[in-house]
Parts: C-alpha cells; structure tokens; sequence
C-alpha cells in the first residue's frame, strides 16, 4: 500500500518504467486487430472539493496525478463521489474548489474543442431504434465526420469487440454483454486518448463480466489509451488495473492507493492465485478501515 501525502505528483520511476515493460509484453502477446493509437492522456487533480447544492459534500481535497497510458481503478462505498470525480474529469460538472487538467487544459476546455475523451456508463445507454452500426456511429455522426471515414472506423470498432456480425441488429436483439460491447466501440469510434468507465459491467452476470474484462484488457494495450475505471469490485478492480485507489465514504477522500504488480497479460487463471487472492484482501481490508476513519486523511494522493 502506499501512503497518502499531500499534492499530486506523478508515478515513481520504477513504478513506470515496471508498468511499461508490462504493457509491451501485453501489446505482444494480445495481438488482434492493426491500428493506429491516440496519444495516451495525463490527468493531474489538487485540492479538489466538490459541494453540491444544498451542501451535499461529495469530494475532500483530492489530489491525484495519472499517467499517461496508465490503467487506474477506484473502489468505495456507494456514495463516496467515485463517479463525481469522473464527472469531474470529463468536464460534465465543475469542481468547487481546486483543479483539474487533462493534458494541461480544463475539462470543459476539452470537451469544448472535443479533443479525444470517451464516457461508458454502467447503462449502455444504446438508441433503440437504432442499429448496431449507427448506434456506434453516432459520435462521428455528431461531428460532422465524412460518411466513408464513419463507415470505416464502425466496422474496425465492431470488429475490435467482436460484433462485427453483429452490425444490422438491433439492440434489443442483443444480450446485456453484447450491449455492453455496442457502447465500448461506441467510445472507441472516436480515438480516445482517456476512457472514463463508470461500473460498465456491474449489471452483467459474473461469466459475461470476466469476458469483458479480458476484452477491456486486450482493448487496452492495442489502443494505449489511460483507462479510469470506477467499480464496486474489488476483484475486478485489481485484475484490471495497475493501480487501485480506495476513497473513503462522503466525502470522498483517498485512503489508499496499492500497487498491482501482476504483468501484462493477465489470465483468467490469475483469479486463483493465491498472491492475487492477498492483494485482493488487502485492498478489502483498506475499504473497510476507510468506512471507519472517514474525515481523518487529508485526501493527497501519490500515483
């Protein structure tokens, strides 16, 4: 576990370093699909509170600093503000006191320039009366995007999610897993350089969650993007991620931060082993002693 300090600052050397080795052998041994990678974005937050209308308060001097490329996950109780803080960083809501930057600007700077940044919500969120391809296109659609060049990047999204047979249905044709892959290409259509994931897969049954994990990896090391990723699984949340936080109850602060020291490419087997089976623990372990020290920490974060 690492200790909370105050500021934000960014992955120790030989966290990184290690991280990167990681992923190139994971880039190797995945393979699949040829294609060009965004830029991977930085996400630097400090002293960031959020207090909603009516005093409701969501976030406590919150400082973190994410790599670019990196995969970080966020565990807490219900409530705790994990999903304001991606809100935060999407440039939906504005913080009420501090900073955030995405690659040196202001989220709603970015979103106003609509610079390469994708939401996934729990909910698939898919247009009924549309199809499996012009769900997925709709974001080019939105920009103005040439029908050839939408055409184009549709089929190698739904190909990346395996739903490239899939293209003429509808979504209520579908299962809730392959709705879940509908959104996820629906993401990736427009390059993203940071992937904000919101429980994606919370509602899915345990075997189509593991299925997706596996995917969200692979999906990961071919585009390069920073993944930040909000669950209520403390087992997803480590096989997934390099590193998990784990905020307190509102307001949320962060108490802890471990790294995941596990290489590139992960098998389903790791699930079994008894050293992910520890980690796993203690991540849990943190939750619970965060429930109990609510309002003790002063909220910085190494990462």
């Amino acid at each position: 576990m690492k200790p909370c300090t105050n500021g934000a600052s960014s992955w120790p050397k030989s966290v990184a370093a290690k991280a990167s080795a990681s992923r190139d052998a994971c880039t190797s041994s995945y393979g699949g699909i040829d294609v060009e990678p965004k830029m991977a974005t930085t996400i630097v937050a400090r002293d960031v509170d959020m207090t909603f209308d009516g005093g409701v308060e969501a976030l406590a001097q919150v400082n973190v600093a994410i790599e670019a490329g990196s995969f970080v996950s966020i565990v807490g109780p219900s409530g705790c503000g994990k999903s304001t803080f991606l809100r935060l960083v999407s440039g939906l809501t504005q913080a009420s006191r501090g900073s955030i930057e995405v690659d040196g600007s202001v989220p709603s700077e970015v979103r106003r320039q609509r610079r390469h940044l994708s939401y996934v919500l729990q909910d698939a969120t898919l247009l009924d009366w549309r199809r499996v391809a012009t769900n997925v296109a709709l974001p080019l659609e939105l920009r103005g995007t040439a029908q050839s060049e939408t055409d184009q990047r549709v089929e190698a999204c739904l190909q990346l999610v395996g739903l490239q047979d899939m293209a003429h249905l509808y979504p209520h044709q579908l299962s809730g897993g392959m709705r879940m892959r509908v959104s996820i290409a629906r993401a990736l259509v427009t390059d993203p350089g940071l992937l904000l994931m919101d429980e994606p897969f919370g509602a899915l049954d345990e075997i189509s969650r593991q299925r997706l994990n596996d995917d969200l990896l692979a999906l990961w090391c071919q585009r390069q993007w920073t993944c930040l990723f909000v669950t209520h699984s403390v087992q997803e949340a480590v096989f997934l991620s390099q590193r998990v936080m784990v905020m307190t109850p509102r307001p949320g602060q962060i108490r802890a931060v471990h790294d995941v020291d596990f290489p590139y490419p992960r098998p389903r087997s790791l699930r079994t082993d008894p050293a992910f089976g520890r980690l796993v623990a203690r991540v849990s372990e943190d939750l619970v002693s965060a429930e109990q020290d609510t309002g003790a920490l002063a909220g910085g974060l190494q990462i």
